[in-house]
C-alpha cells in the first residue's frame, strides 16, 4: 500500500486549537510503526503529547497552537508514513507489549508538557493585563480606577524613576556603616565621599526635573478695549 493510499485512509474524528485526534488504518496499528509515528510527530516544534491507541485505532496529538498547526502535523505524520517497518507476524490489530520506559524520554515529556503550561499561562496574564489597561471599563468599577495606575506604574519613566530610588537605597545601606562611623565624625577627613554624594544626588534632582512635564501657566485674558 502507497503513502497516498495510508494518507487517505486516516480519518480526522476530532479536531481543535491544540488537540487532533486520528483514526488510523489497521495495516500501521502496530508498535513499530507507533514507535516511528511518535518519532516524526515529536521532531515537529510545538507538539508536547503523542498518545498511541492500538486496539481503538487511534492517534491523539496534543501541540502549542501558538508554535504550530494541525497542517504541520499532518505534514510531518505523512513524512513518517513512507517509512513505516512492516508488522510482525500477528502483531496487527493487537496491543504490543509495553517497552520499557525510558527516563530521559519521560523527562523530556514533562519538560514539553510543562513549557507549554508556562506559555499558556503567561499568555492569559499578559492578556489579563492588556484588558486592564485598556480605557472599555465601565467608570466606577475597579478596573476603571486601576487603568490609570497601571498606564503610569508600567512606563519606560516609572521603571527608571524606580530603579534609581532602588540604586540609592543600596548604596546607603552599604555605605551606612561608614555614614554613621566615620563620615559624620570626621567630615573634613573624608570631604572626597561627602562630595561625590552630593554629585550623585545634583544627578538624581536634575534627572527628575529634567523629565517632569513642565507646567504652563495661562495668563488671563486682557480686558478688551472700549
Amino acid at each position: 500500500m502507497t503513502v497516498d493510499d495510508l494518507a487517505r485512509r486516516i480519518l480526522v474524528r476530532h479536531r481543535e486549537a491544540g488537540h487532533l485526534r486520528l483514526e488510523l488504518p489497521a495495516e500501521i496499528c502496530h508498535a513499530a510503526a507507533g514507535a516511528v509515528m511518535d518519532a516524526a510527530l515529536r521532531d515537529v516544534a510545538g507538539v508536547y503529547r503523542v498518545v498511541f491507541q492500538v486496539t481503538e485505532r487511534r492517534l491523539a496529538v496534543h501541540f502549542d497552537a501558538r508554535l504550530c498547526t494541525a497542517a504541520d502535523v499532518a505534514r510531518a505524520l505523512r513524512a513518517g508514513l513512507a517509512s513505516l517497518p512492516a508488522p510482525a507476524a500477528g502483531e496487527v490489530g493487537h496491543a504490543p507489549q509495553a517497552p520499557a520506559a525510558d527516563p530521559m524520554v519521560a523527562a523530556r515529556q514533562a519538560l514539553r508538557e510543562t513549557a507549554a503550561r508556562v506559555r499558556r499561562a503567561l499568555h492569559d496574564v499578559r492578556a489579563r493585563l492588556d484588558a486592564l489597561r485598556q480605557p472599555t471599563a465601565p467608570a466606577g468599577s475597579l478596573q476603571a480606577r486601576l487603568q490609570p495606575m497601571l498606564a503610569t506604574a508600567l512606563t519606560e519613566k516609572a521603571v527608571i524613576n524606580f530603579l534609581n530610588d532602588l540604586v540609592a537605597f543600596y548604596l546607603v545601606k552599604v555605605h551606612w556603616e561608614l555614614i554613621s562611623q566615620r563620615w559624620l565624625k570626621n567630615p573634613v577627613k573624608h570631604a572626597d565621599a561627602w562630595l561625590t554624594v552630593f554629585y550623585l544626588m545634583f544627578l538624581l534632582v536634575r534627572y527628575r526635573k529634567s523629565i517632569a512635564t513642565p507646567v504652563v501657566t495661562v495668563k488671563p485674558e486682557e480686558p478688551a478695549t472700549p
